[in-house]
C-alpha cells in the first residue's frame, strides 16, 4: 500500500454522507465501513473516514467541531486540471453541499475553487501547473 492518508471526519448522518460522498466520485470501501462509519476512497492515496459525531467522540477527549459554525481544517484537494476543480464543485453543490464559498481563487499558474459538504467541512480542490508555478516564483523579488 503507498504512504496512505485517511482523514476522519465527523458526520450526523452517516447514510446521507456515503451518498454526497458517491456523488463527488468516491468508491465506498465496505471491508471499512458499517453503521457507524463509512471509508470513502477519493484515490489511492486519500480515504475520507465518514464516522458518526457520537463514534468520532470516543477517538478524542476534546469537544467534537461543529464545521457549520468553525473551521477545523482546509482540505486541499490537488487535481489534473482546471476542468477537474470546476466538475468537483458542480458535482459536491448538487448532491447537497455549498459551492463557492468563497471567491473562485485564479493566479495563472494555479487554479482553486471551495465547497463544504453537508456536515460543513470545507474543501479546495486545485489545479497548478507545475511549471508555471517555478517560473512565478523565480520571477519573485527575494523577501
Amino acid at each position: 500500500m503507498p504512504n496512505s492518508v485517511f482523514v476522519n471526519l465527523p458526520v450526523a448522518d452517516v447514510p446521507r454522507a456515503t451518498a454526497f460522498y458517491e456523488a463527488i466520485g468516491c468508491t465506498k470501501n465496505a471491508q471499512f465501513s458499517g453503521p457507524t462509519a463509512s471509508a470513502m476512497v477519493f484515490s489511492d492515496t486519500l480515504t475520507f473516514m465518514l464516522l458518526h459525531r457520537d463514534f468520532f467522540q470516543t477517538f478524542t477527549p476534546r469537544a467534537v467541531a461543529d464545521a457549520t459554525a468553525a473551521t477545523e481544517v482546509l482540505i486541499a484537494l490537488p487535481l489534473d486540471d482546471r476542468a477537474a476543480v470546476d466538475v468537483l464543485v458542480e458535482k459536491a453543490a448538487a448532491a447537497g453541499g455549498s459551492g463557492d464559498i468563497r471567491p473562485v481563487q485564479d493566479m495563472g499558474f494555479m487554479y482553486g475553487r471551495t465547497f463544504t459538504d453537508p456536515d460543513g467541512h470545507i474543501f479546495e480542490p486545485f489545479h497548478m501547473d507545475m511549471a508555471a508555478a517555478a517560473e512565478a516564483m523565480s520571477q519573485a523579488e527575494p523577501a
